[in-house]
């Protein structure tokens, strides 16, 4: 049997990082995507040394479609295949409202989570049409309901909720398979990015309650993506048990009832 390869952006830290870890523990040959190569090339020589797959490096900055191309032609360059597209690059910039938002921020994030995930999904996908595949956008909770100073966030995480949808149905004719993941709070590097390093303040995001860890998140797309050929989980959005939605944590709910 063919050994299955992955493609997951964003692997350099927190759910990309766990995603490219559980496929390489089962066996996936995984390609690990991103902007700071020193943490690829250690995540690539661990993988590789733990779990004996191979793992391919592409460094490049997914807002920046000539890398993007390039990278993915590379790729095509050494006969490589995609099986399955993990869309995990991602960040929130800023909580501000919409009247003091910093423009630069905007950019950041529209630039990232919407063009970045199309244009690497519009280089990878004509890799899968011939055979199907699987493509994962890791979205938000931020994509079902808006919360205070989120707009362009919540913005952006709308906008990947609508392309799986519009993917899906673009991409039915081929056996391709998409499903949208719409983590909750969890402790990865998003609060510390957002708050442009601000360890105390991103700390102070989670206190008081369990959030959810990368591993759990990587756990779910793995489930996801080895069920039967006939059977595609279109959207799933998961929280920690302490969290109800993207408004109201347990720390809301304490508060309330008091």
């Amino acid at each position: 049997m063919m050994v299955k390869t992955v493609l997951v952006t964003g692997a350099t830290s927190g759910f990309g990082k766990a995603i490219a870890t559980v496929f390489a523990k089962n066996g996936y040959n995984v390609c690990i995507t991103g902007r700071r190569e020193e943490r690829l090339q250690e995540l690539k020589v661990e993988l590789e040394k733990t779990y004996n797959v191979n793992i391919t490096i592409l460094t490049f900055d997914i807002r920046k479609r000539e890398e993007v191309i390039k990278a993915v032609d590379e790729l095509k360059s050494h006969y490589y295949t995609i099986d399955i597209l993990v869309n995990n690059a991602g960040l929130a910039a800023g909580l501000s409202t919409i009247d003091e938002g910093d423009m630069d921020d905007w950019d950041t994030m529209i630039d990232t989570n919407v063009k970045g995930l199309l244009y690497i999904t519009r280089q990878v996908v004509p890799m899968m049409k011939a055979k199907g595949g699987h493509i994962f956008n890791i979205g938000s909770t931020a994509a079902k309901m808006v919360y205070k100073n989120g707009n362009v966030y919540c913005a952006t995480k709308f906008a990947v909720d609508a392309l799986n949808q519009a993917m899906r149905i673009d991409l039915l004719p081929y056996g391709i398979k998409v499903t949208g993941i719409h983590p909750g709070m969890a402790e990865t590097e998003f609060s510390i990015v957002r708050f442009k390093g601000d360890e105390d303040r991103a700390g102070n995001v989670y206190k008081g309650f369990e959030p959810l860890h990368p591993e759990d998140i990587a756990n779910t797309v793995y489930y996801c993506a080895t069920l039967p050929q006939h059977v595609c989980i279109n959207d799933l959005t998961i929280t920690c048990t302490n969290q109800a939605n993207s408004v109201v944590t347990i720390k809301d709910a304490e508060r309330l009832n008091k």
